[in-house]
């Protein structure tokens, strides 16, 4: 299975949990739903970037296991937040003046 998330038959099948005209935006979303321990796999994405004319008709799509849909739709909120977003001023891997 593609996208670093195995198929379980355990978990249950695969939902939707987010559409996205951006793959940019659903890579983002499945970075942050691996990174909480969530499976999740981007959809379609291929297809609109090969046929950049169809990419208003063609959403890219963000997939979780049924069991964990609870869970993901927790994480995407957090990612709407903000929560996983990295400071502005973080300066912890500048070099020293």
């Amino acid at each position: 299975m593609p996208d670093n998330s195995p198929y379980d038959p355990n978990e249950g099948d695969w939902q939707t949990l987010e559409s996205f005209f951006s793959p940019t935006e659903a890579y983002l979303l499945q970075g942050c739903l691996q990174a909480s321990g969530v499976p999740a796999m981007v959809t379609d994405a291929q297809t609109v970037q090969t046929h950049s004319l169809l990419a208003s008709a063609i959403q890219v799509r963000v997939l979780v296991p049924e069991r964990r849909l609870a869970q993901a739709e927790a994480v995407r909120e957090a990612w709407r937040r903000g929560d996983f977003a990295l400071p502005d001023d973080d300066t912890q891997y500048q070099e020293p003046r």
